[in-house]
């Protein structure tokens, strides 16, 4: 009587279960998977935030389908006049955000591309709106680029969009400059849509001019820009995000009708937290400026501890909240992670998690307390030396 969308009878895996056996059995575990900001021990601006969200205003229902004027401003502030207001839709989630694009775009049984490796969710956001998500795939050479080769032969008759994640997550890597023409001439021969996921766009570890910092101002080809605070103002409970609709004029005003009778289906943007948005967005350098401070000091903690002639290598990064450890391939990544757990109580993401091509690779949140993360990553390394 269900849906065949999802593998709905899908059942835990063994480190989920030795995982949750750890936690009954009351162990201290070292979890260097948290990337929830408001548990990583940050300072918030607390009497700022609860004043932003008791605006009076709040206390009237007058909906919009693309979000309250005055917050839609506040976003379009946040990229500095390059987008106007009325090219900004309000969602309650990027992963929302997905969902209206791809009902948007596609079909069921239409595809969209997806990079890999990168954040694990994009199979189950594509299937729950009957669209199938087909990989493309990102190599690493010192450094990661798309293979556009593959991606090429990965464009079918039933593609409809290219997806980016631009920083990636997990590999941390930025769309280069090169690489974002070729993606839009691409899209201009096959009449594809970009999809650029821009959460950790903020989160940039040094200034690189080759470096795409965000795609709003991409003209040629329909473009849809995600974020939101979850990730900009580490306020991932106030749930608001956002889809900025970039292209030709023509499109982009079919594009936003569409996404407005879309929204005005579901209506789910809270009102307090539309009235907050600009306060919000006006704590995120104070904010912001803790996160990276605290990933850019648990980065160079990591590639402190291994030498040239280490068996282990952490894999190059420009941004973002994630370290790819590389581990000796004397073990599966399930073995590593399996062992770490239940040996060492230490509490990492193996790299099938993100669809790594092949072993064996280990994911540590930056975000993880420095305290936390130090003694995780030591008795990662004392495993082999």
């Amino acid at each position: 009587m269900f849906s065949s969308r999802l593998d709905w009878s899908a059942q835990p895996n063994p480190i989920s279960k030795l995982l949750q056996a750890k936690r009954e059995a009351g162990e201290v575990l070292l979890d260097l998977t948290e990337s929830n900001p408001t548990r990583a021990g940050l300072v918030y601006p607390e009497d700022r935030i609860l004043a932003a969200l008791a605006d009076p205003r709040s206390l009237s229902y007058e909906p919009d389908p693309a979000g309250i004027q005055a917050a839609r401003s506040a976003v379009a502030e946040y990229y500095s006049g390059r987008v106007a207001s009325e090219q900004i839709l309000l969602t309650a989630s990027t992963s929302e955000a997905y969902g209206y694009v791809f009902k948007l775009l596609a079909d069921p049984g239409d595809q969209v591309l997806v990079p890999r490796p990168s954040y694990p969710l994009f199979e189950f956001l594509a299937a729950l709106e009957s669209v199938h998500p087909a990989e493309y795939p990102l190599v690493y050479d010192g450094g990661w680029r798309i293979d556009f080769d593959a991606l090429r032969r990965r464009v079918t008759e039933r593609t409809r969009a290219i997806v980016v994640v631009n920083p990636n997550n997990p590999t941390g890597s930025f769309l280069k400059q090169a690489e974002l023409a070729e993606l839009v001439e691409l899209c201009r021969e096959r009449q594809l849509a970009l999809i650029s996921d821009e959460v950790f766009s903020d989160y940039g570890f040094e200034e690189d001019a080759r470096r795409v910092r965000s795609l709003v101002g991409v003209q040629d080809v329909p473009t849809f820009v995600l974020s939101g605070l979850s990730k900009l103002v580490g306020l991932p409970q106030v749930k608001l995000g956002w889809i900025v609709v970039g292209g030709p004029a023509a499109v982009r005003g079919q594009a936003m009708d569409r996404l407005e009778l879309i929204s005005d289906t579901y209506l789910s943007v809270g009102t307090p937290v539309q009235w907050a948005a600009g306060s919000l967005l006006g704590l995120r350098d104070q904010i912001q400026g803790q996160i990276l401070d605290r990933v850019r000091r648990n980065r160079e903690f990591l590639a402190c501890q291994i030498g040239t002639n280490s068996p282990w290598r952490v894999l190059d990064a420009e941004g973002g909240w994630y370290a790819v450890l590389e581990a000796p391939r004397i073990h599966s990544e399930e073995e590593w992670v399996l062992s770490l757990l239940g040996e060492d109580n230490v509490l990492v993401q193996p790299g099938f998690f993100f669809d790594f091509e092949r072993e064996a690779y280990l994911v540590a949140s930056l975000l993880t307390p420095p305290e936390t993360f130090r003694e995780g990553i030591g008795r990662i390394l004392a495993r082999v030396t």
